[in-house]
């Protein structure tokens, strides 16, 4: 048994909680192991077995672990890896849907609204000005993949009056829609990966308990015209526990 990491800043349960989210994420936890038990982690770790248990209910809400009863806490599969704004719309392209193999999205939104200050820069616009914003959520088996937010410049609602409606777009993504009204495609990406503790109003999108302490990855994509302008910002909040992959050639 590894002990206990190197003690920081975070509550008990959060670090207990991400000393064994980081065995799951680097495989050194396989699906199908067992955790220790509650009473087991609370000696190890020399805290209470409420304390303990928090740990073990945090994991539990990211779909990392399951609880089994009368056999104890097991490591689950691993879950759908997190796909960025550029994935989804190569995916689009394909199959004219985003979802990944086990996915479906979920609480599709939209309106023209207030533009914010961070949104308003990207889009070079005033905050305040009239904006659409579309968001939806991404799920598989084990919960929340993503909070996926796009932020389109308001004069496509003109040509495209569906974009603000909170509806399920049908034909593909925004995007797609955009090119084939407009003639005006994507040439260019910059996506861009932070990763932040979850903020009370992540925490409320990704449907997370208020205090929950949590570690999220940030995807952000600007979709550009040939003429370099913005045709999109796409904003996705990855649930905590789940990771990036891609996989690419090495040349010779």
């Amino acid at each position: 048994m590894t002990g206990p990491p190197r003690a920081d800043n975070r509550p008990p349960y959060a670090r207990i909680a991400g000393h064994y989210r980081d065995l799951i994420s680097s495989g050194e936890l396989s699906p199908g192991d067992l955790l220790p038990s509650i009473k087991t982690l609370a000696t190890e770790w020399e805290v209470s077995t409420a304390t303990a248990d928090r740990a073990m209910r945090l994991l539990r809400e990211e779909k990392l672990v399951q609880g089994i009863p009368g056999v104890g806490t097991e490591v689950m599969a691993r879950p759908i890896s997190l796909s960025s704004g550029a994935e989804r719309h190569d995916r689009s392209s394909r199959t004219q849907s985003s979802w990944g193999v086990g996915e479906k999205s979920s609480g599709h939104t939209a309106g023209i609204v207030d533009a914010p200050e961070d949104v308003a820069h990207v889009l070079g616009i005033s905050p305040g000005d009239d904006v659409i914003r579309r968001s939806r959520v991404y799920r598989d088996a084990h919960g929340i993949v993503s909070h996926s937010t796009s932020w389109i410049p308001a004069e496509f609602a003109r040509v495209l009056p569906e974009l603000a409606r909170s509806e399920r777009l049908k034909g593909g993504l925004s995007l797609d829609l955009i090119a084939r009204a407009t003639g005006r495609h994507v040439v260019k990406r910059v996506d861009e990966e932070t990763a932040r503790i979850a903020t009370a109003h992540d925490l409320e999108l990704l449907e997370l308990e208020a205090d929950t302490v949590a570690a999220i990855l940030v995807l952000t994509a600007h979709f550009l015209d040939a003429d370099g302008e913005l045709l999109e910002y796409g904003v996705d909040l990855g649930a905590p526990g789940r990771t990036r992959r891609s996989t690419s050639e090495v040349l010779r």
